[in-house]
């Protein structure tokens, strides 16, 4: 015998009534990401190229490509789906001696647990390719792709 016959309504509406009310709690429960102009509102100030060196700021850098000195440059602020991704680089002798991701997404727990494992990843893989040219962190999408630009237009404001 089929358990929604017409002679067990009671059952019926209860079986109905559980769905409903299952289906529901799981729409309520998700929670939607921030859209990436709000996300922004918080964050930190706009991309700077300050120059923070132990030998000081002299003027007659001319072109300061591979300056010798300690250089702390900050990237552009990228804007991703889940929120901006911002990246400072440190800079001595011409080479790539820190990575600091400053803005990367953590409004939620999921974008937490995502970029707890990526960007220490991202952070290991721009150390060792002294460049923007890294890979891309699987899960991580579009904090890897904003975090490559960010250091992309870090450099290039360091060969200004």
């Amino acid at each position: 015998m089929h358990t929604l016959r017409k002679n067990r309504p009671l059952r019926r509406i209860a079986l109905a009534s559980a769905a409903t009310v299952s289906g529901m709690v799981l729409l309520l429960s998700l929670k939607p990401h921030t859209t990436p102009a709000v996300a922004g509102v918080a964050s930190s100030p706009a991309p700077s190229s300050s120059s923070s060196t132990s030998s000081g700021a002299t003027g007659s850098g001319g072109s300061s490509g591979s300056a010798t000195g300690t250089r702390t440059l900050t990237g552009d602020e990228i804007r991703t789906r889940y929120g901006p991704v911002q990246v400072r680089v440190t800079l001595k002798n011409g080479k790539l001696t820190d990575v600091a991701a400053v803005t990367y997404p953590q409004e939620n727990p999921r974008d937490q647990q995502i970029n707890s494992y990526a960007i220490p990843q991202l952070t290991r893989e721009a150390l060792t390719s002294q460049s923007a040219d890294i890979d891309t962190v699987s899960g991580a999408t579009y904090t890897s792709e904003g975090y490559r630009r960010s250091l992309q237009s870090a450099l290039d404001s360091a060969s200004r």
